[in-house]
């Protein structure tokens, strides 16, 4: 009795299932469960039969003169399909971070470019004869007679920054003097003239270095001076010479923008007669792509592409630390004081600009190709820029120290890179 009342008190009890209450059914015998299994198997091999025998009639009474063999050979039909408009923005990728896939060169993918204003990827004769003098040897040797001789009457304020000074000598004439408490901004600023020097690069005023020392004759007449603008003794200080009568220069528009580039293909359309005043300025600012780059000035063309984040013209404004002399059309490279030491400390900040500007050039000057070559087959450039500062400045060789291994080393590396673009153009542009 409580057996039976056991039973059936479990068949009228409804399990919970994750808070459902559900019937559990309990095991008996199902009259209809048979019949049904036998129906549900007949129908499924009704079913098997008549799909064998619907493909086996697709296959060979529908497609009888296909054979198997020729579907690889079968050609879907091409129709011709208008532009269509999409509103998926697309990918935008870093190209800083992207390297450029190399260029497989083919007599179809080619260019050959030759007419009045270039030569392949050179500046053609045409437009060599254009371009102004700059400050050749002559006007550099003459420069550092004068400082030998020269007595400094008095010291002004400007050129730049606090401790700067304007020097001006007994008879009138006037210099750029730059003092810096350390000596990177100091040899910074020599190191990256000597660089130009054997480039062949005649941008740059000419630039010596003196040491202070109130009791020589040369300083004599400013010490109350010297101790005013804090110029210790027997420090270097970098004297330029001051050119008169400049005047602001502006970013090419060509390099303005993000799309920037100097390619052949963009100076072909140039006239010599009609655009001098264009050719003259872009061929140097050519020689400017690379001598930032060489020496990772920050301080000019870098100087504006960063601040674009907070000023959305500023590729429109002057660029920094660059003057032009409206009589000659020549560009002028002022204040390199963050080439080399300062700016190849800084490359992890500002080398994508670097690259961004060295990228967008594919003509160059052939003689600046030619000494650079040369550099880098002699793997001398270190010895040479020592030659010179000791050569040149033997009063100061002891109290300036030379440049670093580790910056003659990036200074190679950095040469080699430019010349790797010089290659890539070249197989773009047949000379």
């Amino acid at each position: 009795m409580l057996v039976v009342e056991w039973a059936s008190h479990l068949r009228m009890r409804k399990p919970r299932l994750f808070g459902v209450e559900a019937a559990l059914p309990m095991p008996g015998p199902s009259p209809s469960s048979k019949p049904s299994r036998s129906l549900c198997l007949a129908t499924a091999c009704l079913a098997f039969t008549l799909g064998t025998v619907v493909g086996a009639i697709v296959a060979f009474v529908l497609l009888p003169g296909l054979p198997y063999q020729d579907l690889t050979n079968l050609t879907l039909p091409v129709t011709e399909t208008k532009a269509s408009v999409t509103f998926v923005e697309p990918l935008k990728v870093n190209i800083s971070h992207v390297r450029p896939e190399p260029i497989e060169i083919t007599e179809t993918n080619v260019i050959h470019i030759h007419s009045e204003t270039v030569d392949g990827i050179f500046w053609s004769e045409n437009v060599e004869n254009l371009l102004p003098k700059g400050f050749t040897e002559e006007i550099e040797e003459e420069w550092i007679r004068y400082l030998k001789k020269s007595r400094i009457a008095r010291l002004e304020e400007g050129c730049g920054r606090m401790q700067n000074r304007l020097v001006i000598f007994d008879n009138g004439k006037r210099s750029c003097g730059r003092y810096r408490q350390n000596f990177d901004q100091i040899q910074g600023e020599i190191f990256s003239y000597y660089l130009a020097r054997l480039l062949g690069i005649r941008n740059l005023p000419p630039t010596s270095l003196a040491l202070v020392r109130p009791e020589k004759e040369k300083w004599f007449n400013i010490r109350s001076q010297l101790t005013l603008a804090q110029w210790n003794e027997d420090r270097p200080v970098v004297l330029t010479q001051f050119i008169e009568g400049l005047e602001p220069a502006l970013i090419p528009p060509v390099l303005r923008n993000s799309t920037r580039r100097l390619h052949p293909s963009d100076i072909s359309q140039f006239r010599v007669d009609e655009d001098v005043e264009q050719l003259k300025e872009l061929a140097q600012w050519s020689e400017l792509i690379i001598f930032d780059y060489l020496t990772a000035n920050l301080d000019r063309v870098v100087n504006n592409m960063y601040n674009l984040q907070w000023n959305p013209q500023m590729m429109d404004a002057p660029a920094h630390n660059l003057v032009k002399d409206p009589q000659s059309g020549l560009l002028i490279f002022l204040d390199n004081e963050s080439g080399l030491l300062h700016g190849y400390r800084l490359l992890d900040k500002y080398e994508h600009y670097h690259k961004l500007l060295l990228d967008s050039m594919c003509v160059f000057r052939r003689r600046t190709v030619k000494r650079l070559r040369k550099l880098q087959s002699g793997k001398n450039i270190g010895s040479l820029m020592k030659d010179l500062f000791e050569s040149r400045e033997k009063e100061v060789s002891d109290y300036l120290p030379f440049l670093p291994d580790k910056t003659i080393k990036i200074l190679m590396q950095r040469i080699d890179r430019v010349l790797s673009q010089v290659d890539r153009c070249e197989n773009l542009y047949q000379s």
